[in-house]
């Protein structure tokens, strides 16, 4: 699995620290109260549910942004899938400091091993039919690298990281281009192409006509957007393997091997990062 290395990113050193700063405020009263700046402890993060580890790497930049002299220790690999009980990483160090960043840490990890656990469950249905999973722009703001990194751990892949890296046509685009006069969708990829010929065009269609007009100026990709699986089959053979194709639109765990089956190339799933729900891990000091 090639991941980014998210320990040596200045834009995640900083979400660290806004965390951190945002739960701290003027200091941590009750640790302050009742801990003595001399204890020290072992904290064990441990995985109350069976779950796909994701976000370790945060989570240690923000115990050690807390206190560099705290120590990390991995007990599980990113995108490793743990049973409940395992013990995934343990921090060693002052006791104050570390419970000073522990629900942050955790706050992170929850979030991203979450997404990680949904995905790898997407993946397994798609797998035996060769259709990507892919995550989509709808993330929490400022947590974008995060969560599309979280994906990655869970086996799926990231479409298109924002605005700039990609060209995908939309029905509200094309309501606008020519004050939505344009004939054809064609024409639409040709524009595109010639105003950003370096990016990767992609075009959304809600029909096989709308398919094949798309498919004579050969963009890279065609979204088939909400469409019922068996019209997704009747693209896949119109478009004969000129083109990969990518399902989206009302797909969930129960329907995902259906649309698999049609044989797109890819289905994407904004669901992956706005509906995740964060698994259950805990620290325990000793």
């Amino acid at each position: 699995m090639n991941l980014p290395d998210l320990s040596n990113d200045p834009a995640v050193a900083e979400l660290v620290r806004r965390a951190v700063e945002e739960d701290v405020g003027t200091g941590d009263a009750t640790t302050e109260a009742l801990v003595s700046p001399e204890a020290q402890a072992c904290g064990a993060i441990i995985a109350r549910e069976a779950c796909v580890l994701a976000g370790s790497p945060v989570a240690r930049l923000v115990f050690q942004y807390v206190e560099p002299a705290l120590g990390w220790e991995s007990r599980a690999a990113e995108g490793d899938a743990v049973a409940p009980g395992t013990t995934v990483a343990v921090v060693r160090g002052s006791a104050g400091r570390i419970l000073i960043a522990e629900r942050t840490a955790l706050n992170f990890m929850q979030r991203m091993s979450g997404i990680a656990t949904l995905t790898r469950e997407f993946v397994r249905r798609t797998q035996p039919y060769g259709a990507d999973v892919l995550d989509t722009r709808k993330t929490t703001p400022t947590l974008r690298r995060l969560e599309k990194y979280a994906v990655l751990c869970g086996g799926g892949r990231n479409h298109r990281i924002g605005l700039f890296d990609r060209i995908l046509i939309k029905d509200n685009h094309r309501r606008l281009w020519r004050g939505g006069t344009a004939r054809t969708l064609a024409e639409a990829v040709r524009a595109a192409r010639a105003a950003r010929p370096g990016l990767p065009i992609e075009i959304e269609v809600e029909s096989v006509d709308e398919l094949q007009d798309a498919l004579q100026a050969n963009p890279d990709w065609i979204l088939l957007d909400n469409m019922p699986p068996e019209t997704m089959r009747l693209c896949v053979r119109a478009a004969d393997g000129r083109c990969r194709l990518e399902g989206s639109g009302g797909i969930t765990l129960q329907n995902v091997e259906e649309v698999a089956r049609t044989g797109v190339n890819a289905i994407s799933l904004g669901c992956l990062t706005h509906s995740a729900r964060a698994v259950d891990l805990s620290l325990e000091l000793e």
